[in-house]
């Protein structure tokens, strides 16, 4: 039997597992980035594997690849998914992603079953194994008849606690502008029977500090809209639904403050246009806050007057940090044309990692579950995972692994669902769950409390 042929589309962090998975099982792969040097980078060194350059968006080029391959990884901006559908769709190739579906995804569903074809989504970390072991929890509950009344389920990739090591607490593995724009997102979830929302600017006030395990100093807040999950999860009994992001304590009011200054807008300044000369650090913080004076103690006395700080130790503290970032500082800037892009410049630098640090991804679901006899306990799914200095980050595998393997279990049939698909089901979620665990020590640990 010849072998599988897969093309993969993008070049990312999470690519090089999920491309070493395929290469194992001696799948025949394609990369296929813009740049070919992007795409010869990621496959050397593998055997079977072609670099080519590639642009989605000229869909001749697209489908005429498309057409040499049985499947498409696309790990590309999940904005060029429904590109890469419609060429899927009209070769009759399936394709698997770790992105969230959109709706602009699932408008292709119909098309997707009439050509015979598994479109898979949602099979990384976040999301991806959050729902593999939510659904087979819930499914547990329900088979014996029980009830979930509330739903909690907090995942952050973060530096490890020893490489944690500025003001923020947090490094870089992605995008900053990915990061910081995720901070401004609106907030939507079910809480004691009840629909909250949280406007973006507020956010960062919602966090709350939240305890998984005693060595770990936590915040956590809510991600997006989480009411959708009644519905996806079949938990209509529940009267608390909510998804959101760890992060370490002192984080959210370091943010707040970026927010209250103007460093989180990215509409555009023209003393920080590209083509600008680039001014200093404190000469852009006192422009941006509307004052003459570049002396340290006024940008620190407009600063605490455009911000709230919650003690003096605290702002102590923030000032601190502000002044690591390079705020007061005749540093010159990076200009890219608004503030919240002229910061991610600054931040990239100063927050990446090390060669011999190490990240950490911590997921937590957690249930209040009503038995069948009317008692009730809370019951805990939890992964906590470490990246190898040299190696994967923990980030990088979580999400490329169940790629990989979702990839393989499509190609090989165990996967038979048409259509666009979404690891929502136990039928899809047990051989991944399986697999993942079996083949590659990937879990999460299930407990009472």
């Amino acid at each position: 039997m010849p072998a599988h042929k897969v093309l993969l589309l993008g070049s990312g962090f999470v690519a090089r597992p999920c491309l070493d998975i395929l290469v194992k099982a001696g799948i025949q792969v394609t990369v296929a980035c813009r740049n070919v040097e992007t795409a010869r980078k990621l496959a050397e060194g593998l055997e079977g594997v072609s670099p080519i350059a590639l642009d989605v968006e000229d869909t001749a080029i697209l489908d005429t690849e498309v057409a040499k391959h049985d499947l498409v990884v696309s790990l590309i901006p999940y904005i060029h998914h429904p590109i890469v559908f419609k060429s899927a769709i009209r070769n009759k190739k399936h394709v698997v992603t770790t992105s969230y579906v959109s709706p602009k995804m699932m408008q292709l569903d119909a098309e997707a079953k009439a050509a015979g074809i598994s479109i898979m989504n949602e099979i990384g970390l976040d999301p991806g194994i959050d729902h593999l072991y939510a659904v087979k929890m819930i499914d547990e509950v329900h088979a014996a008849g029980g009830k979930v009344l509330s739903f909690l389920s907090y995942c952050g990739g973060l530096p490890a606690p020893e490489d944690s090591d500025n003001p923020l607490g947090y490094k870089f593995s992605w995008s900053s502008r990915g990061v910081l724009l995720a901070l401004r997102n609106s907030a939507k979830y079910w809480k004691d029977g009840k629909v909250e929302e949280i406007s973006g600017p507020k956010l960062m006030e919602a966090a709350k500090p939240y305890f998984i395990y005693p060595g770990y100093a936590f915040i956590a807040y809510p991600n997006r809209d989480s009411t959708e999950y009644m519905k996806r999860y079949n938990i209509p009994e529940a009267k608390t639904i909510i998804r959101g992001t760890l992060r370490y304590q002192g984080f959210a009011e370091f943010i707040k403050v970026f927010v209250d200054l103007g460093f989180l807008d990215d509409t555009p300044v023209e003393f920080l246009a590209k083509t600008s000369q680039p001014l200093t650090w404190k000469e852009t913080v006192a422009k941006t806050l509307g004052i003459e004076s570049t002396m340290e103690e006024d940008l620190i006395n407009a600063i605490s007057k455009a911000t709230t700080f919650s003690s003096e130790e605290e702002k102590t503290r923030i000032i601190n940090g502000l002044r690591w970032v390079g705020f007061f500082s005749d540093e010159k800037v990076t200009p890219r044309g608004n503030p919240l892009d002229t910061l991610c410049a600054t931040l990239e630098a100063k927050m990446q990692y090390g060669p011999n640090e190490r990240d950490l991804v911590m997921l937590q679901h957690k249930f209040e579950i009503e038995l069948v006899d009317g008692k009730r306990e809370t019951r805990t799914s939890t992964l906590v995972d470490y990246g190898v200095p040299g190696g994967y980050s923990s980030m990088a595998k979580l999400v490329g692994v169940p790629c990989g393997v979702a990839v393989k279990q499509v190609l090989n049939g165990i996967i038979t669902d048409r259509g666009v698909l979404a690891p929502m089901n136990v039928k899809l979620n047990n051989p991944l769950i399986k697999e993942l665990k079996e083949e590659y020590g990937i879990e999460c640990i299930e407990k009472t409390i």
